[in-house]
């Protein structure tokens, strides 16, 4: 696989690309996707997703990760599964949409039920930990990394929970929109646990969105 970059990506690209995704489909969840990219750093996540990998995303939601991936032409294949029926519809609606090659498919699963047996080349928690109970974080996690091939990645994205005033504000916006209070599993927990697995840490960033905050770290299996 290569590590290039498909290329140059912004917020408002991505915007528009998800627009094309999920024409058709309506609705406020729709409009969410369009925005999302102008919230979540996307841009800066996509380029550690080597180019033609198998991908699982954990808690894809609308699907807009695998979606923004296999339009570009990014990967093989995706595979995203998600507790929510009606979020795995609105994915499926926009796989419709897909201009790519790439093998899309969606299920509807709770993280902490069965999954997928295969392993993949890239498994991607991309804003999911902090609305799995506490009690579930780790062991969601743990599953992850048994589905990481080889050599393969596990791409981590999460909230920040520091500074607090922009948490706050995150723990408010997924009140409205999820009608969760959500839960922060701290990065430092989420790198020792990796590290007790035998995973290795390749990449790490952060970024501020209006009032989010974004880190994200990247392990790989060897």
């Amino acid at each position: 696989m290569s590590s290039g970059f498909i290329g140059m990506e912004t917020a408002a690209t991505l915007s528009v690309r998800a627009k094309r995704l999920y024409a058709g489909a309506g609705g406020f969840s729709a409009r969410l996707q369009i925005l999302r990219p102008y919230i979540c750093p996307f841009e800066l996540i996509v380029p550690h997703v080597p180019a033609g990998a198998a991908v699982l995303d954990v808690g894809c939601g609308a699907g807009l990760f695998i979606g923004l991936l296999a339009d570009s032409g990014r990967i093989s294949s995706g595979l995203g599964f998600d507790s929510s029926g009606s979020a795995i519809g609105l994915a499926r609606q926009m796989a419709k949409n897909l201009s790519a090659n790439a093998v899309v498919t969606f299920r509807q699963i709770d993280a902490r039920a069965e999954w997928p047996s295969e392993t993949f080349d890239v498994v991607s928690l991309v804003d999911v930990l902090h609305h799995v109970p506490v009690q579930s974080q780790l062991s969601v996690l743990s599953q992850a990394i048994a589905r990481v091939r080889p050599g393969g990645l596990l791409l981590y994205k999460d909230m920040a929970e520091r500074p607090y005033w922009r948490a706050l504000f995150n723990r408010i916006h997924d009140l409205l929109l999820a009608r969760e209070w959500i839960h922060y599993l701290p990065i430092a927990r989420v790198e020792q646990h990796l590290l007790a697995q035998g995973m290795t840490q390749v990449s790490s960033g952060s970024a501020a969105r209006y009032w989010y905050a974004h880190e994200w770290r990247i392990f790989q299996r060897l």
